[in-house]
């Protein structure tokens, strides 16, 4: 009888881990050469090196920017620095104000002030024109 409780027990114990470590290792990470970085959530969703989640807007133009003003105060433009280099189509483009922002395949890239953790993505649907970027 202990043995079997033993075994429940220590079944019960494993069962309830192991959920923890495959949801870690399934939000891992990768960044790439542009700052930014492929984080898995359902599936290959665009993040910072941090693991914030990234956005795309329907109504930019291929590396034109739209959300300006008090569009940016809620989705702020994933910066880039002046030195930053394009690459792996990444791009960065010059937003209206003249700061920079990177952009993938042309499509700027932004940052949902409801995302709190990394891997958060209360943004995605929001009025029907943002989206997880990918």
């Amino acid at each position: 009888m202990t043995m079997k409780l033993s075994a429940v027990i220590a079944l019960a114990f494993l069962t309830a881990t192991s959920g923890q470590a495959f949801a870690g290792a399934y939000g891992k990470s990768y960044t790439s050469t542009s700052g930014a970085a492929m984080t898995a959530v359902s599936s290959q969703v665009l993040t910072d090196k941090n693991g914030m989640t990234l956005y795309v807007f329907d109504k930019d133009a291929k590396g034109v920017s739209n959300c300006n003003g008090d569009c940016a105060d809620n989705w702020p433009p994933f910066a880039a620095k002046a030195d930053a280099k394009a690459k792996d189509g990444f791009s960065i483009i010059s937003r209206k104000d003249g700061s920079l922002q990177w952009a993938k395949d042309g499509a700027p890239l932004y940052y949902w002030v409801g995302d709190s953790a990394p891997g958060d993505t209360n943004g995605d649907g929001i009025g029907g024109v943002w989206h997880l970027a990918h």
